[in-house]
């Protein structure tokens, strides 16, 4: 059983930056493709970036690509997901989670576990 812990959220003007962290404990976090997703008020929980289990392969949603960049540090059993020039429609719910293939990546389903995850406000 593994559980993610996210932190790094807040509330931040439009054009700024976040890094947000998410900590694994209970499994062999370098064994697992890690990703973030996202939720909104109102809408569906939908993909922002992934990573492979060795840092080698990232994805990112159109939305975010160019703006957010997906890492991670298998010795700290974490994952980043910094996020510059933040616009307010990147405002939602951010969750991390973790697979063990990140064959289907932009999918919720294809995730085991989820963190409880971090609000994010972008105000224009």
């Amino acid at each position: 059983q593994v559980q993610l812990v996210e932190s790094g959220g807040g509330l931040v003007q439009a054009g700024g930056s976040l890094r947000l962290s998410c900590v694994a404990s209970g499994g062999t976090f370098s064994s697992y493709a890690m990703g973030w997703f996202r939720q909104a008020p109102g809408k569906e929980r939908e993909f922002v970036a992934a990573i492979s289990w060795n840092g080698g392969s990232t994805y990112y949603a159109d939305s975010v690509k160019g703006r957010c960049t997906i890492s991670r540090d298998n010795a700290k059993n974490t994952v980043y997901l910094q996020m510059i020039s933040l616009k307010p429609e990147d405002t939602a719910v951010y969750y991390c989670a973790a697979s063990l293939t990140i064959a289907r990546a932009m999918f919720v389903k294809n995730y085991d576990y989820w963190g409880q995850g971090t609000q994010v406000t972008v105000s224009s």
